[in-house]
């Protein structure tokens, strides 16, 4: 059955709203900054993302924030050549309840799907991620 969370009736600027307490309550202010940088290129693609990517697609109740982050590490580990969105995401699956090692066991099951290179690219960024926040080694 569709989610029924959204009023075809709502407005532009309700939309964002919600999208913003759904990209507060993941990033943080780290959110911010990516919409920040780029207020002076396309301030319309900030928009769209906090109200489409956050507004109507993750505040979905189907899944769960920390399920859609652990598809989002997969989709990113896949595409390849994401690293600093992975950075993002990362940071937003410990924000949501993933541990250190449920996210690298994800990246090592990347590499079955998406290749050897792609997965280890990913695990570096989570190492660095894990690294600033203090979260290595991992298994203490």
């Amino acid at each position: 059955m569709a989610s029924t969370h959204t009023d075809p009736a709502e407005t532009r600027d309700e939309q964002f709203a919600r999208g913003s307490k759904v990209l507060t309550s993941l990033h943080g202010e780290d959110g911010q900054k990516v919409l920040d940088s780029l207020a002076d290129i396309s301030p319309e693609l900030s928009h769209q993302i906090v109200a489409w990517a956050f507004g109507d697609i993750y505040s979905r109740p189907e899944l769960a924030l920390r399920d859609r982050q652990l598809l989002t590490l997969g989709m990113l580990t896949a595409l390849g050549g994401c690293e600093p969105q992975l950075t993002v995401h990362i940071n937003a699956a410990l924000n949501v309840g993933l541990t250190p090692e449920e996210i690298v066991e994800a990246l090592l099951h990347a590499a079955v799907y998406c290749g050897m290179p792609k997965a280890m690219n990913a695990t570096f960024v989570a190492k660095n991620v894990f690294a600033d926040r203090g979260l290595l080694p991992l298994g203490r």
